[in-house]
């Protein structure tokens, strides 16, 4: 899936957008400064730059030119300077789209893949599987062992973020956090139990043994790496 570098000073909305990235298909990792940006950059492979210009230790402007010196990957400016000297001066650097602050995150997403399609990187993620059960995501269809399983799109969304992030644990909270996103509706832990039951009821070969989707006691749970 690609993999986008996220460098944002403000932690809510760094936790919430690379969140939302990751159940969109993406793997999303956050630093805050200049100096963690331009290390992460250099130690990892991106395929696109989420950019903010106001830093507490530099500026965008500068990371944007030293990335675009030595790659051709798309850089995106999220910012609240929103005047045109600002907005002039990140193109002039290099960057390849420049979203103000307050953006719709879905917006974000169609900029994102359209950066990355003009740069020809694939901004369609990869099919997903895990064990004997499949995600399309191009159709967002699921199929296990061939055949289609037809999931709802709380039960859909819900499996993508396993399958997007196999092998890590995702606690309670989050997951909880990611139905409420989805629904609009707060979630509880019993009605969290519930999706979690009607999944693995549909994904699994022995619900009652998973084999897929772990419960890791007192703590959340994880797809399984293969």
């Amino acid at each position: 899936m690609p993999n986008i570098l996220l460098i944002e000073d403000d932690s809510d909305l760094a936790r919430n957008l690379t969140k939302y990235l990751n159940t969109e298909g993406f793997s999303a990792t956050h630093v805050f400064g200049q100096t963690d940006g331009i290390r992460a950059f250099e130690s990892g492979k991106f395929d696109c730059v989420l950019l903010d210009i106001s830093l507490e230790d530099g500026n965008g402007f500068s990371i944007c030119a030293q990335i675009k010196a030595s790659s051709d990957i798309p850089v995106i400016f999220l910012t609240a300077s929103a005047d045109e000297t600002c907005t002039v001066a990140g193109f002039e650097v290099g960057a390849d789209d420049y979203i103000n602050k307050p953006f719709r995150p879905r917006e974000l997403v169609a900029r994102i893949k359209n950066a990355m399609r003009k740069h020809g990187v694939s901004s369609s993620p990869q099919t997903l599987r895990c064990r004997n059960v499949t995600i399309d995501t191009a159709r967002g269809v699921v199929t296990k062992n061939g055949n289609e399983v037809f999931l709802s799109a709380l039960e859909y969304r819900l499996l993508l973020l396993f399958f997007s992030n196999k092998g890590i644990l995702l606690s309670r909270e989050r997951l909880a956090d990611e139905l409420w996103t989805v629904s609009g509706e707060f979630v509880s832990d019993s009605t969290l139990n519930v999706y979690i039951k009607r999944l693995r009821d549909k994904v699994e070969d022995d619900p009652q043994n998973p084999d897929i989707l772990k419960t890791v006691r007192g703590l959340g749970y994880k797809a399984v790496e293969e």
